[in-house]
């Protein structure tokens, strides 16, 4: 199916590997002129050329940011408000696994900063631009995790359910316009960071990874895929939404979440 993405300016934030980077090539492989981004220059570079690699002739680049530092995400933000874009994917975040009482005061503040600051500098930085040209997508990449808050993940799924209330209220500016603003709960995805996690734990364990991550995913109280989740999977319902062809879904937290929800929704 065409989706029309050709030609479309699209940036990804935190989009060198996992889903951020699935999301990228298949916007590239959709025709769309792709910028990435990452905190490790040799990391981005790798990336660029594996997206010219999947489709070529694409256009594709990248920036070396860390949204931690709010000047540098800033002036990011302002120089892709000139660039006029037409999809913007705040993915980039932070995650781990904590006990709550052991969380400080920088620790949450950094979550806050990468996982929500990062969305708001760069929505409000290209939001007027989309509105004026009266055609735009916001898209946030959060999680069930912000519906359902893990325990020993609150401050992550704190950030996620912000991430949710932030595109909440930037879709009730759109109104009338063909901009749209909306969010993928995803589920528990096989990314590059929990691949290194899982593998890093089963050697500690003396497994083999993947008798783990079958473990972990078959404990998932509620999943109906009983399975991780693939980036692909995951990116496939970003492209949807990021498509003119999505012009009817606006304001929506659609879920790719293989059912990790049913007991809450």
């Amino acid at each position: 199916m065409d989706m029309r993405l050709a030609g479309a300016k699209a940036f990804i934030s935190g989009s060198t590997q996992g889903i951020g980077f699935a999301i990228a090539r298949a916007l590239v492989e959709g025709g769309a002129e792709v910028t990435i981004s990452g905190r490790d220059a040799a990391r981005v570079d790798a990336s660029v050329a594996a997206l010219r690699a999947s489709a070529p002739g694409a256009t594709a680049s990248g920036v070396v940011v860390d949204f931690r530092d709010a000047h540098a995400t800033t002036a990011l933000a302002d120089e892709l408000a000139q660039r006029r874009l037409d999809i913007l994917v705040n993915n980039v975040g932070l995650f781990g696994v904590a006990d709550f009482a052991e969380i400080s005061d920088e620790e949450w503040l950094d979550y806050l900063t990468v996982n929500v600051m990062s969305g708001v500098r760069l929505s409000r930085a290209v939001l007027p631009g989309m509105l004026a040209a009266g055609t735009g997508r916001i898209l946030f990449v959060s999680s069930e995790s912000g519906v359902n808050v893990p325990a020993d993940m609150v401050h992550y799924g704190t950030t996620k359910a912000a991430m949710l209330g932030l595109a909440n209220g930037l879709a009730k500016l759109t109104r009338g316009t063909g901009v749209t603003v909306n969010t993928i709960l995803g589920g528990p995805t096989y990314s590059d960071g929990v691949a290194q996690a899982v593998e890093q734990i089963a050697a500690a364990q003396q497994t083999s990874p993947e008798q783990l991550k079958a473990a972990i995913a078959e404990g998932h109280p509620t999943s109906l895929v009983r399975r991780f989740l693939e980036p692909d999977e995951i990116a496939r319902l970003a492209v949807y939404l990021a498509s003119p062809l999505s012009g009817a879904t606006n304001g929506a937290a659609l879920r790719a979440d293989g059912g990790a929800l049913t007991g809450t929704l």
